[in-house]
C-alpha cells in the first residue's frame, strides 16, 4: 500500500524497466533504493556473478568507487568543526609534501617548464579539486604530466594505488600542478589526498576515523574500504564490457580480489565498498542537514556548505563532460544547477562512481536514491540504466 510517496503503477514500471536491463544483458545485476517521507523501497534484480546461481540480494556488497568522494569530504567536515582543520589554512603542516609546489607554465608543456605557486594549497583546494592535479581529459594520453602520472601509479583509475599512504605523497609531492592552486578545476586526485590529510590530522587510519565518526553512528555496519572474510560472498563480482563484442569480462572478482584483502591505501577518492542501505543512511544525513536518528554527524551549515556549488563559470566550463553546463561542484560532491532533464532538480547533490554506481538527493523532493551495478563505466556519458533509473525513479514521484 502506498503512503503517497509514490505512485504505485508507476512503481511497476520503473521495475520492468531496470530488469529489462538485465534480461538484454546490459548488466549482471543491481540492487537500487529511492527513499521519501519517510518510506523507502528496495529492488534487486540479476545475479551476484555471471553464470553463478546466487541472485543478487538486498544487503549485497558492492564497490562504490566515487561515491566514497561525498563520504571523506564529510569527514574532513568533521575535522573542520572541530578545529583541528580548517578549509583555508595551508595544508603543509600535515602534508609537508605538497610545500613548495611548482606549476607548469601550460598543462601540455615539459615538467620541468614551471613557475613557483602563487600561494600554499588548501582543504578547500583539495575537497573542491581544485589543488592542481587530477585526471586530464585528453585521450588517448600524450602530455607529460599525464604520463608521469601513470608511471608513478597516481593518475585516477579503477585500480587503486596499492602502496602506502606516505609512498602515495611522496609521489604526488614529485609531480608539478597543472595549474595555480584554486584556479582550475582536474577530477578525483585531491580527495585522495584529503583521505591522507585527514588520517594524519586525526592521528589515526582514515577507516577508523570514518567508522568512528561517520559509520558506526549510522548504522553502516557493511561500509569499510575492505571486505571482511565472513562477507565475501556478498560482494558482487566487477565487470567491464568489451566494446566491440560486447562480452561481459571479470575485472575485479570477490575471492582474491582486490577488496578481499585490507587496504594498504585507504583512497578517499574512491576507496570504499557498501550497500544499498547504508549509503542511503548516509544520503538521508546529508538530507537531514547532518542529523539522522538522533545522530548528529555534521552541523546544518556544514551540509549547506558542502551542497552548494563552490566553482566559477570558467571552472565548470573547462569540465563539460563532468558540469554538462547544468551541474556544478561542492566539496566532494555534484550540485545541479538547472533543470535540463527531468531529474536535475535544482539544488540536487551526488555523484556517481566508475564501478557502475550512482546516488545522489534531492532536498525539495525529499528523496534519496541510489543505484548499484559492477558494470564498470566505459564512457564519460550517463549508461542508459543509469538514465533509465533517474528518470523513472522521478516519473514514479506521487
Amino acid at each position: 500500500m502506498s503512503t503517497g510517496n509514490f505512485v504505485p503503477g508507476r512503481l511497476d514500471r520503473m521495475r520492468s524497466t531496470m530488469a529489462g536491463h538485465v534480461e538484454r544483458g546490459d548488466l549482471p545485476g543491481y540492487v537500487w533504493a529511492l527513499s521519501r517521507g519517510g518510506e523507502t523501497l528496495v529492488e534487486a534484480g540479476g545475479a551476484l556473478s555471471l553464470g553463478g546461481g546466487t541472485p543478487m540480494r538486498r544487503d549485497c556488497i558492492f564497490r562504490i568507487a566515487s561515491l566514497t568522494k561525498p563520504v571523506t569530504a564529510a569527514a574532513a567536515m568533521i575535522l573542520v568543526e572541530e578545529c583541528r582543520l580548517r578549509l583555508d589554512d595551508p595544508v603543509d603542516k600535515w602534508l609537508p609534501e605538497l610545500a613548495g609546489r611548482k606549476v607548469l607554465k601550460a598543462i601540455d608543456g615539459p615538467l620541468s617548464d614551471t613557475v613557483p605557486a602563487t600561494r600554499p594549497i588548501t582543504l578547500r583546494d583539495l575537497l573542491t579539486l581544485r589543488f592542481g592535479l587530477g585526471a586530464i581529459m585528453v585521450y588517448p594520453i600524450r602530455y607529460p604530466l599525464q604520463h608521469a602520472m601513470e608511471e608513478l601509479g597516481v593518475a585516477p583509475s579503477a585500480n587503486l594505488f596499492r602502496g602506502t599512504p606516505d609512498e602515495f605523497m611522496k609521489r604526488i609531492g614529485n609531480l608539478p600542478l597543472a595549474h595555480q592552486p584554486g584556479e582550475g578545476w582536474l577530477y578525483h586526485t585531491g580527495l585522495d589526498v584529503a583521505g591522507v590529510l585527514i588520517a594524519r590530522a586525526a592521528g589515526q587510519p582514515l577507516s577508523a576515523f570514518m567508522r568512528e565518526r561517520i559509520f558506526e553512528p549510522l548504522g553502516m555496519k557493511d561500509t569499510g574500504f575492505d571486505v571482511p572474510a565472513d562477507k565475501l560472498d556478498r560482494l558482487a563480482t566487477a565487470y567491464s564490457r568489451d566494446p566491440v563484442t560486447g562480452k561481459f569480462n571479470v575485472y575485479d572478482e570477490a575471492r582474491g580480489g582486490a577488496f578481499a584483502k585490507p587496504a594498504v591505501f585507504e583512497a578517499g577518492g574512491g576507496g570504499l565498498v557498501s550497500t544499498a542501505d547504508d549509503y542511503l543512511s548516509f544520503q538521508r544525513m546529508l538530507l537531514g542537514k547532518g542529523a539522522l536518528g538522533g545522530e548528529r554527524i555534521l552541523s546544518r551549515a556544514s551540509v549547506e556548505l558542502m551542497t552548494t556549488d563552490q566553482l566559477t563559470a570558467a571552472q565548470r566550463d573547462s569540465a563539460p563532460m563532468f558540469f554538462n553546463g547544468n551541474s556544478g561542484w561542492g566539496l566532494g560532491m555534484a550540485v545541479a544547477l538547472r533543470r535540463d532533464n527531468i531529474w536535475m532538480t535544482p539544488g540536487r547533490f551526488g555523484w556517481d562512481g566508475g564501478y557502475g554506481t550512482s546516488a545522489y538527493a534531492d532536498p525539495e523532493n525529499d528523496l534519496a536514491g541510489i543505484l548499484l551495478t559492477q558494470r564498470l563505466m566505459d564512457s564519460p556519458e550517463p549508461p542508459a540504466h543509469y538514465v533509465d533509473f533517474w528518470t523513472s525513479a522521478y516519473q514514479a514521484l506521487a
